[in-house]
């Protein structure tokens, strides 16, 4: 199988999954973004791979490079539906209610003023995010009205047009962590804790993480949670409410696991490896059989034994640039 993957920084996790694919036999090529010129009409180097897997820290990079690829018939892991919901918290928040997977309580509003009115239906404390970010930046908890009426203001006169959405969620009085779940082709294969006497526990803050075993409730509510969103390979992060149990908060398409990978004694990276490849190939039969290959089904027009692992591949009559 040969395998492009994409990338505009080679961290600890990119250079894990390169040399799993090495390990299993694949013939991995890595492609920095930042050094492509695509020509929308035409696969021309493109043509070569049978997949292309993402591996981008820019989210702008990721959208762009999937978007033509996807047009050109080209298999990208994840597919752009489920990264572009995947991304935005209002869009996952969305999928999640359609899919009937419990979430945290949220309310949105385009300007200030209705703004603060959706902050006051959830009470106080609670928690005001971007709908597009990572690593828990810009993300607050409001206390009281006071400090409302502050961060609405500083988000309208210095934020950018994005941060004049106000996307307010309830806050979750969780027992000083959170869970993070991978799900992997459809099934729950590791999971951690990550604990902080901070009110936020993401690990870029200081988090530590441990370990955590994979229930069977903790994985039926992950693998639906993924399905929700078309993904191949995605990261649930769950709160755990007093009242309502275990919620999905949020799920990332492009998951860090190299911390995760010692904590849970799972080798994350290689079976993400080997599920792309099981993509691939599935693609590359399909494909030599002459039967029609169709692009990645969006997760609302699947039906209930279906999930996004199939969909398009390659054309191969483009020219090689």
């Amino acid at each position: 199988m040969r395998i492009a993957m994409t990338y505009t920084r080679l961290r600890v996790e990119e250079r894990m999954l390169i040399d799993a694919f090495e390990e299993l036999g694949a013939d991995v090529t890595p492609v920095d973004l930042r050094t492509i010129v695509f020509n929308p009409a035409e696969l021309g180097e493109w043509a070569r791979y049978d997949a292309v897997f993402d591996r981008s820290l820019s989210l702008t990079n990721t959208l762009t490079s999937v978007r033509i690829l996807e047009s050109l018939g080209v298999r990208c892991i994840n597919p752009l539906h489920a990264i572009e919901t995947c991304s935005d918290k209002l869009s996952t928040t969305l999928a999640l209610l359609r899919a009937g997977v419990p979430t945290p309580e949220v309310r949105v509003a385009v300007e200030s003023e209705p703004g603060l009115q959706a902050i006051e239906q959830l009470g106080y404390p609670c928690v005001l995010k971007p709908t597009v970010g990572s690593w828990g930046r810009l993300v607050s908890r409001i206390n009281d009205r006071d400090a409302a009426e502050s961060i609405l203001e500083h988000r309208e006169v210095l934020g950018s047009v994005q941060h004049s959405v106000v996307y307010a969620q309830e806050h979750i009085n969780k027992p000083e962590r959170d869970i993070r779940v991978f799900v992997v082709g459809g099934n729950a294969i590791a999971a951690i804790e990550r604990r902080s006497a901070h009110w936020l526990t993401n690990t870029a803050r200081g988090a530590v993480a441990s370990g955590l075993e994979v229930t069977p409730e903790l994985a039926d509510l992950c693998e639906r949670a993924v399905a929700s969103v078309g993904a191949d390979i995605a990261a649930v992060d769950l709160l755990e409410c007093p009242r309502r149990g275990l919620l999905v908060n949020e799920l990332n398409h492009s998951m860090e696991f190299r911390n995760s990978t010692t904590t849970t004694g799972v080798d994350i990276h290689r079976i993400v490896a080997q599920h792309t490849l099981d993509i691939a190939s599935g693609i590359a039969s399909q494909a030599a059989g002459g039967g029609d290959i169709q692009p990645a089904a969006r997760a609302c027009d699947q039906t209930d034994g279906e999930r996004a692992g199939s969909s398009g591949a390659p054309s191969r009559e483009g020219a090689l640039a």
